[in-house]
């Protein structure tokens, strides 16, 4: 099998083509040098000259809080949904498989219920409308796709939450952590397991994906240094305290409810994803802190 990966540069992406190498694949990384996805004559210039068996779509613009400006809606649009529908069209043309990464953000994170894979879609942000606006290119274009979303992720390339705590953590000994959002932290290494598992099936449709466990990123934090101390005492002297998001505004909007319904996985035969916290020990060690 054949699969061409987007934004190889990125934490998810990176995963995924090791994932396909392990596993005796052909991985075709791409990132905006290779294959400027929001031209659409890039985009079928090299999809048609690689003719890959799936495209796992990983590249987008996730800086949340950026898409808020002005002068950056466009762009972000151009990215998350433009790009997204250049590649969906020549996917739908070589009638190939294609796995579009979504987003929690594109519910409207009110409520305690986990989002189904079903569930309307109304997003809060600018972020969560373009990627949204992606989903829809998606279903409108392509016959074998995949669409996963995920949040709260984190790689060994590329920046992430548990990266800044940690950086935080070096040089102050109390930190503040927003304590009314919930969700599942998702390790991008066992992300990528998954992903890899289903484009070698054809069980088409929406589903959702993270590490198994709920918390908010004031526990998520708290476990942080918790593990974090075992492997380097610098962190022990960290103190978090909560906050509300009121008490620590941003531009975007965030959702307070991020909790997914994982079930669609177990239905279809797919191994639900370990622990957050399993998760969290093991890329700790990864990246040797």
């Amino acid at each position: 099998m054949k699969v061409l990966v987007t934004g190889v540069k990125g934490q998810l992406g990176h995963d995924v083509m090791n994932e396909l190498a392990k596993r005796g694949y052909e991985g075709i990384g791409v990132d905006i040098d290779e294959m400027d996805i929001t031209d659409a004559a890039s985009v079928e210039k090299v999809l048609k000259e690689t003719t890959p068996d799936a495209v796992i779509h990983c590249a987008a613009w996730t800086a949340v809080d950026l898409a808020e400006d002005e002068d950056k809606i466009e762009k972000v649009r151009l990215v998350n949904a433009v790009g997204t529908e250049n590649i969906a069209k020549v996917c739908h043309e070589l009638d190939c498989k294609m796995l579009y990464l979504s987003t929690d953000y594109v519910f409207d994170g009110q409520g305690t219920r986990p989002w189904e894979p079903d569930d309307e879609r109304h997003p809060l942000n600018v972020y969560g409308q373009t990627k949204y606006e992606g989903e829809l290119a998606v279903e409108k274009w392509v016959k074998k796709f995949f669409i996963v979303r995920i949040a709260w992720v984190f790689g060994v390339n590329g920046k992430n939450f548990i990266r800044t705590m940690l950086n935080l953590g070096k040089t102050r000994d109390h930190l503040t952590v927003v304590n009314d959002q919930i969700g599942s932290p998702t390790y991008t290494y066992d992300l990528s397991r998954l992903l890899v598992d289903m484009i070698e099936t054809e069980k088409y449709g929406r589903y959702h994906a993270t590490n198994e466990g709920l918390c908010s990123w004031y526990e998520f934090a708290c476990e942080i240094f918790r593990q974090a101390a075992k492997l380097d005492p610098v962190y022990s002297k960290v103190t978090v305290s909560p906050v509300s998001s009121e008490e620590y505004p941003a531009k975007a909007k965030r959702p307070s409810n991020s909790r997914m319904s994982k079930e669609k996985l177990t239905e279809n035969g797919f191994a639900l994803l370990p622990s957050w916290q399993d998760a969290l020990s093991r890329y700790l060690r990864e990246i040797e802190i």
